[in-house]
């Protein structure tokens, strides 16, 4: 049996306490099953990669991302593996997050309903973006 990766658990730790105010905005709108009552967890050890926020059950991971990030060789190598494990990578611009909120969770929420299982899909009456 493998034992708790406590490395990893106080990097998240970390990571969830010294968020960006767009990964504050989108957590506030994707916390507590709010879009499409899909649960989201926020950075997420996968392999040696963090995840901003990711909704297991459709195995979609949602980054956000400043400047530094632009043309990112790391990141290319990183969505490469992450989609070799099953996972669809979304990202959005700091900026995009701020100016755009109601079309960054069409975005989420056009992958949830493609990738999550039918048999677990909920109904989505009443759910406002």
């Amino acid at each position: 049996m493998r034992g708790p990766d406590e490395r990893g658990t106080a990097r998240a730790r970390t990571l969830r306490r010294v968020q960006t105010d767009a990964e504050q905005a989108l957590w506030s709108r994707l916390r507590d099953r709010r879009l499409a009552e899909s649960k989201f967890v926020r950075q997420l050890p996968i392999g040696r990669y963090f995840a901003d926020f990711d909704c297991r059950e459709a195995k979609l991971i949602v980054e956000v991302d400043g400047s530094q990030h632009a043309e990112s060789a790391y990141d290319r190598e990183r969505d490469t593996w992450l989609a070799s494990q099953g996972w669809r990578v979304l990202r959005f611009w700091n900026g995009e997050i701020a100016r755009n909120m109601n079309g960054v969770l069409e975005t989420i929420l056009a992958s949830i309903t493609e990738r999550r299982p039918s048999s677990s899909l909920r109904s989505q009456q009443g759910d406002t973006v």
